[in-house]
């Protein structure tokens, strides 16, 4: 397995397509939490397991200010059919080219294989990574460490302007 980013070190920027003329970037979501969710493959069934539990709890992730973004090495024209066959509201971000650039900043590229290992991030509206998790990839790893660790952040507070 894969030695993944820890704790307290600070998110690597990146930029992924989500369809062929559409890109995300890490940096957009400043001020805002992020989840990374790299997963080995679109319609394994761990996967699949794993991307329709964060679809059905992606409100609870809201109530923290935290978004969702899953990473595979999958390309962009096989994340649009599963998302679309999986009902997801979060986008599934490709790491198709150069592959597995951006899981190899995170350490979570297994290069046997050829796919991402199945890892998660925590990452708070500064840029850092709070809490990471690397799982077996046979195993789904759940929502628990997510949301335990979205708990344990402080409290974002607004200010009126």
């Amino acid at each position: 397995m894969s030695r993944i980013l820890e704790a307290g070190t600070t998110a690597p920027d990146f930029t992924l397509n989500v369809t062929p003329d559409q890109t995300i970037s890490l940096n957009e979501f400043k001020g805002k939490r992020v989840i990374l969710a790299f997963y080995p493959a679109d319609w394994s069934p761990v996967c699949s397991d794993e991307m329709a539990l964060y679809n059905e709890i992606l409100s609870e992730f809201r109530k923290h200010n935290a978004e969702l973004l899953g990473i595979s090495v999958d390309g962009y024209w096989c994340h649009t059919a599963f998302a679309k066959n999986s009902h997801l509201h979060f986008p599934l971000l490709s790491d198709f080219e150069p592959k597995g650039a951006v899981a190899r900043k995170y350490g979570a590229y297994r290069e046997k294989g050829g796919t991402c290992e199945r890892a998660l991030f925590v990452i708070d509206e500064n840029g850092i990574i709070t809490w990471s998790y690397l799982s077996p990839l046979g195993e789904n790893p759940g929502a628990d460490g997510i949301l335990e660790a979205l708990e344990k952040m402080p409290t974002i507070q607004h200010t009126g302007g």
